[in-house]
């Protein structure tokens, strides 16, 4: 299996910290973001890692450059200056992720989540979220549980963690450009072509200054 991180957006709500800084390169503790991810990967079977980038994403590739130094070989996915979406970048990247079921990450996430449990499960839908409890800022939620079966409608919601692994066949027939995730996934859910799990431990969408300190006040005290 191989992985993706995303790593192509703009970080607006970040500004001023990403006028020069991408979002996956800011620090958390003693090392950037996506490096946490990186370090999590190589204790795992994975080796391949696809990295999307467009916002400054030179700079990603020469911090991180071939993932020698993590023990992974890292494939880039260039979408140039403007970043294509979630499903739009994932697309793009298609010939470099291959045939198989692939893990998916969001770059901007902190998590303990165990990716070895995730390549582990025995998954038999066209994508499989891991969902996680409604943080402040998403209060509503995403999709509901049933089981191992992701609705679209239900209580509770929960909010999906940008961690996941999707099968090729979950973005077929969708044409190359600007495309966002929501609307397939719900769309497959329909289909009941998503499963999922709730994880209870660590996660943070560091997707504010706000919250990114508090990560940080965190991780220090």
């Amino acid at each position: 299996m191989k992985a993706m991180i995303l790593a192509a957006g703009r970080g607006e709500r970040l500004r001023p910290l990403t006028d020069n800084t991408p979002k996956p390169l800011l620090k958390v503790g003693k090392q950037s973001l996506i490096e946490y991810h990186l370090h999590k990967l190589a204790q795992t079977s994975i080796k391949e890692v696809v990295i999307n980038v467009a916002w400054l994403g030179t700079q990603i590739q020469q911090a991180l450059g071939n993932g020698k130094k993590y023990g992974l070989n890292i494939h880039y996915s260039d979408e140039g200056t403007q970043a294509l979406e979630t499903a739009g970048g994932i697309i793009k990247a298609l010939p470099l992720l291959g045939d198989e079921p692939f893990l998916i990450i969001n770059g901007d996430i902190f998590t303990d989540y165990d990716f070895n449990k995730l390549i582990q499960t025995n998954i038999t839908s066209e994508a499989h979220l891991v969902m996680v409890e409604n943080p402040d800022h998403n209060h509503k939620g995403d999709f509901a549980l049933e089981g191992s079966w992701l609705k679209n409608n239900g209580e509770p919601l929960y909010t999906y963690s940008g961690i996941g692994i999707y099968s090729p066949e979950f973005f077929a027939g969708i044409a190359n450009g600007v495309v966002a995730l929501a609307p397939i996934l719900k769309e497959k859910i329909t289909q009941q072509q998503v499963s999922g799990e709730l994880f209870t431990g660590a996660w943070t969408d560091v997707g504010t200054a706000e919250r990114l300190q508090q990560l940080n006040d965190q991780l220090n005290s």
